[in-house]
């Protein structure tokens, strides 16, 4: 089974968006597809229907249910900050070996297994340890997500080096389009494009998607 993780230069840059593109052209090609979001911040129990992770459940063709939204998100915090604070006023914690386990668990036959980060790369998770440790210690290829929005060229910059320097290998850059950029959604990739070296990019506009799944066909069995 192949994972990928679905990473940012930020946070409302555009993950979610990009993994329901890619749920639907996995599907479409006839794949089977598991689709996580194991920390969700700024989740509201009383109306769970309008969450990122709802949307994900429906993506995959299932209803949102207390246990479909439990499988997809295991730890859901009320309020929209970084995990290790949101944690921090439920008095609770995300244990770092069963948030590994439980993006490891095998998924009914899955062929694709996406898991959507929380925040930007360098978000803490717990007192130690932040979004990039979670990726390393799973080992898997990573997209990333990035806006098109002033100062974004350094946000992603920034990012591609973070993962670059913990060997993690990143299968492609998405320019999500912003609502409000200096320049076009291109320009920022052709200019972020003379910086990555031979990481693949591509331009995703918020009124016509384009497709994502040729960025990951090294990667898929």
């Amino acid at each position: 089974m192949t994972t990928v993780f679905v990473t940012s230069s930020g946070t409302n840059i555009g993950k979610t968006f990009v993994m329901l593109r890619l749920i639907a052209e996995l599907l479409a090609a006839g794949r089977r597809v598991r689709a996580l979001k194991p920390i969700a911040s700024g989740f509201d129990a009383a109306r769970p229907e309008g969450s990122d992770t709802a949307l994900l459940v429906r993506a995959q063709g299932l209803d949102v249910t207390a246990a479909s939204l439990a499988a997809a998100s295991p730890w859901r915090f009320a309020a929209p900050l970084s995990p290790d604070m949101a944690a921090a006023l439920e008095h609770r914690s995300i244990p770092f070996d069963a948030l590994l386990a439980a993006c490891r668990a095998g998924a009914d036959g899955s062929d694709v297994t996406l898991i959507e980060g929380v925040g930007g790369v360098m978000v803490p998770l717990d007192s130690e340890r932040t979004v990039l440790d979670w990726i390393a210690a799973l080992g898997t290829p990573t997209l990333l997500v990035v806006g098109s929005y002033l100062g974004t060229l350094s946000h992603s910059l920034t990012a591609v080096a973070a993962l670059r320097q913990r060997g993690i290998a990143i299968a492609g850059i998405v320019v999500s389009e912003s609502e409000a950029q200096p320049v076009s959604a291109a320009e920022t990739a052709a200019t972020l494009a003379r910086f990555v070296g031979s990481i693949p990019l591509r331009v995703l506009p918020r009124a016509a998607p384009v497709p994502l799944l040729p960025l990951l066909e090294d990667y898929l069995a």
